[in-house]
């Protein structure tokens, strides 16, 4: 842990000095684009240092290994369908089963092993943000009667195909469109809607057809990673 805290400050004061160097842009005014890309960077190195504050196990890390490359390869067949992949599904289900810091990693690493298949570019930190996010916030579910999984886990999903494409949106309103307004923050939002309705129901339709027998495959290997202590008889 200590290996990486030095790091990890280190990057968080090249951040606020990029931060400052960022004030301005070509036109004159404060780039807004370079400092949402140095939050979003900061936010990942944040992420990265709560997994490593805690103990993970070898098989802990393994499972996070697998499902993010099970995530990452299955975003590939459905590239040339638009927002209609099952990345998410992965992430969440993942998330709700092992926990906020697996939801986190299988989520941030999906993006970035995936990107190097269908193109890398500066949107991937804000794609590992937002399935990053997806993946910790679905940590949240199990605090919730397990009655209410089914329908809970399709209004998450279903909230979480456009909250995705929101994240998106706010990186290439805030990097490509000019003036910076309120009217073109909602054009852009209005523009993109069909997408992310495309990314919702994608989300639900997955869930529907792979999610219980999904879900009860990694509770099952949750199961296994559970260690036991062996219970001795007590002396005499």
């Amino acid at each position: 842990m200590r290996k990486f805290r030095f790091p990890l400050a280190i990057l968080l004061i090249l951040a606020v000095v990029g931060t400052q160097l960022s004030g301005h842009g070509v036109s004159g005014g404060r780039n807004w684009g370079l400092l949402a890309f140095e939050m979003v960077a900061i936010a990942l190195l944040l992420m990265f240092w709560a997994f490593e504050e805690k103990q993970v196990s070898s098989r802990e890390i393994a499972v996070i290994a697998v499902l993010s490359a099970l995530a990452a390869v299955s975003r590939i067949p459905f590239a040339f369908l638009p927002n209609f992949q099952p990345v998410t599904f992965i992430v969440v289900v993942s998330g709700y089963v092992f926990g906020a810091r697996a939801g986190i990693m299988v989520g941030v690493t999906a993006a970035l092993v995936s990107n190097f298949f269908l193109g890398q570019g500066p949107w991937t930190p804000w794609q590992m943000f937002a399935w990053g996010m997806a993946g910790a916030t679905a940590g949240l579910l199990p605090w919730f009667p397990p009655r209410f999984e089914r329908w809970l886990m399709i209004s998450f999903l279903f909230f979480w195909g456009y909250l995705f494409g929101w994240i998106m949106n706010l990186w290439f309103w805030a990097a490509f469109i000019r003036p910076l307004s309120w009217q073109t923050f909602l054009a852009t939002y209005l523009v993109s809607a069909w997408l992310d309705t495309f990314h919702a129901a994608g989300n639900v339709i997955f869930y529907l057809v792979f999610g219980e027998r999904f879900t009860k495959i990694l509770l099952r290997f949750r199961k296994k990673l559970r260690v036991e202590e062996p219970a001795f008889p007590a002396a005499g």
